[in-house]
């Protein structure tokens, strides 16, 4: 694997971990006793750096895994139940 395409790989699995931690430990304004003429599905305090550091770890293990079971080839193709086989030649 080339560093381009281990960068692109971080970052897309970093991307889709930041949505999986993005909602944990939200109360929204609604929940709260905030001022009122707020936006009740604002959140009150969101943690943003704390959820991006969280996401860069927990996708740092992630990648991490990946690219042991990639470079040590634990896992084929032939591995992977139910994807399609090209056909043979004969």
């Amino acid at each position: 694997m080339t560093w381009t395409t281990g960068i692109a790989i971080y970052f897309l699995i970093w991307w889709i971990t930041l949505f999986a931690v993005l909602p944990f430990g939200v109360r929204s304004q609604h929940e709260a006793e905030t001022t009122p003429g707020t936006d009740p599905g604002a959140p009150v305090f969101p943690r943003i750096v704390q959820k991006l550091m969280w996401t860069t770890i927990v996708s740092a293990i992630v990648f991490a895994g990946l690219y042991v079971v990639y470079s040590y080839r634990l896992i084929g193709l032939d591995d992977i139940p139910g994807l399609p086989r090209p056909p043979s030649i004969s």
